[in-house]
Formats: structure tokens, sequence, C-alpha cells
């Protein structure tokens, strides 16, 4: 699997959210204003289909696309970058980091807990 881009993770992620849809109908989730360009948003679906993110399904001159690795995939393929590079592969160390960094709370930590010792 080949990393996305920021630009193509965030159109990856509007693909997911709708399942099947055509080049507009990305357009139109994209909350940013003004609206980009048709052409610069179907030369990133096309870039993902080369990557082979997404499918497509031809009507003519249109094209319906569909997400080929899910987002379940594709966030395990993320999340094993980020251990491996800023945690060293450390569960301690992400916990620790989890811990400090996005103030858990007593009962998040004591879930965490749990479910530690659950495993």
């Amino acid at each position: 699997m080949e990393e996305l881009t920021k630009t193509e993770e965030r159109i990856m992620q509007i693909i997911w959210d709708l399942g099947r849809c055509f080049v507009k109908d990305i357009i139109e989730k994209m909350d940013e204003e003004p609206k980009p360009p048709y052409n610069t948003i179907s030369s990133v679906v096309r870039i993902l289909e080369k990557k082979e993110y997404v499918g497509f399904k031809a009507y003519g001159k249109t094209y319906e696309y569909f997400p080929i690795i899910s987002k379940d995939d594709y966030g395990k393929f993320s999340f094993k970058k980020v251990f491996a590079n800023y945690f060293n592969n450390s569960a301690e160390s992400l916990l620790s980091f989890m811990a400090k960094e996005e103030k858990l709370s007593e009962a998040e930590i004591e879930k965490l807990k749990q479910f530690i010792d659950k495993q």
C-alpha cells in the first residue's frame, strides 16, 4: 500500500464517506470555498485510481468511483507508520504520550488498564 498525500487523503476520506460517487459529488462534499476546479479533483481521483485506492465504472465519458481499499485498512497502515516512526514500535511510549499529551481522564486511564489486563 502506498502512502497518500494530504490532498489525496482528504479526497479519499470523502470517497469513503460517500461509497460510490462522481467527481461532482466529491466537490459538493468539500468544505472549502471557493470549491476547487473540477479538473483538479478529477486529476487527484485518477492518481488514487493509479495507486489502486479507487476503482471506477464508466458510463460513456462519465466515471463513477468507489473505494477499493477500506478506511480501516488505510487506518491500520497509517497507524503502523506513525507507531514505528514516532514511538519506535513501543506501546509504552505511545501510552505515555497519550496520558501526558492528550490529558486522559482517570476514567479513560482505568478503561485502558482494564483493556490491557484483558489482553
